[in-house]
């Protein structure tokens, strides 16, 4: 009997996205990019273009990547209940995201460094095959593009009561954006612009005797596409190492917790446990102390806030002095750039 009314303050940590549909897109676009990175980097080597091989080749890092989102949602659903996570498996998304901004930054590097190459050693252009491929190759992208864009968010529901006295832990709901797919996404719209940067060097190598052209667009390429990594770099960064939440919102939790009664917060530490979900620990001193159920009322417009433990603690005025040093001032990844 004990054991099923404990049920009620007890609660999941399932913060990874679930997105069948997002794992089932993601496989079709792997076959058809596989397939094309197969068919440009044959035609590349064989008629002569830097920026076809440069495009196969970057499809090949896509197809490394897809393979790194699938395994994620596979690896996440798989041990979503492991003990051994603490706050579940909802970075596993993250972590597999950011591996493929790495493999996008690592592509880049390859294009420009061959790109030179090229630039220094002109080679001969079968133009017509180039473009007919590189041409393929971009119908390919706009393909895989249109299968893999998410039009709707993914929700989780972590809404539970659980209180006591002393510690209370509770969830909310949230919606948000798979970033697992989002990051391949982003890779199949790198692709694309290769692809049109192919073209348009083709093109005028062909018809301008602009054979220079086509390494430099290499180049171009992969000075964009390291910008886009960056981004998404600097984007999942925060989310793998437990970043806090705005300073804003910090304050503003300690400022409704403070307004209310006569309430201290002397220990506020808030950081990511996945995608879009925080977790916070939050002490407070108070001179008439209430149930933690009043203070998780309190921060309920928060749905930011997905873990909250919550400790009380009462005190005289000869045990406390407000006007002391408060802990749990932040400096968070919103504040310093990477």
């Amino acid at each position: 009997m004990l054991d099923t009314n404990l049920n009620n303050w007890r609660h999941d940590h399932h913060y990874f996205t679930t997105n069948d549909s997002g794992e089932r897109r993601t496989r079709y676009v792997l076959i058809l990019t596989a397939i094309t990175m197969l068919a440009e980097i044959i035609a590349g080597t064989a008629y002569g273009s830097m920026a076809l091989l440069a495009d196969g080749w970057h499809m090949g890092t896509h197809v490394a990547a897809f393979l790194i989102a699938i395994y994620a949602y596979r690896y996440a659903r798989k041990h979503a209940d492991n003990p051994a996570y603490s706050f579940g498996t909802g970075k596993v998304g993250v972590l597999g995201g950011f591996a493929s901004a790495v493999a996008l930054a690592a592509v880049a590097l390859m294009m420009a460094i061959e790109s030179i190459q090229r630039l220094v050693s002109p080679q001969e252009i079968h133009f017509n095959a180039a473009i007919g491929v590189a041409t393929l190759g971009l119908f390919i992208n706009v393909i895989s593009a249109l299968i893999l864009k998410d039009h709707h968010s993914h929700s989780h529901d972590h809404e539970a009561h659980h209180g006591h006295h002393h510690h209370d832990h509770s969830h909310q709901a949230h919606s948000h954006q798979d970033h697992n797919l989002y990051a391949a996404y982003m890779h199949v719209l790198a692709d694309a612009l290769t692809s049109v940067l192919a073209i348009a060097a083709l093109l005028c190598g062909k018809f301008l005797n602009w054979q220079w052209l086509d390494p430099l667009m290499g180049i171009v390429g992969a000075i964009i596409i390291s910008r886009w990594a960056l981004g998404l770099v600097r984007q999942f960064s925060p989310i793998l190492l437990d970043g806090s939440m705005p300073s804003s919102d910090v304050e503003a939790i300690r400022n409704v917790i403070e307004k209310d009664r006569e309430n201290h917060v002397t220990d506020l530490h808030t950081w990511k446990v996945s995608e879009h979900h925080f977790a916070a620990i939050i002490t407070i001193v108070s001179r008439r102390p209430q149930r933690s159920e009043h203070y998780r009322a309190l921060l309920s417009d928060f749905h930011k806030l997905a873990h909250l433990t919550i400790e009380v603690n009462h005190y005289q005025d000869s045990q406390y002095e407000p006007s002391a040093p408060q802990h749990g001032q932040q400096i968070t990844p919103e504040d310093q750039p990477l």
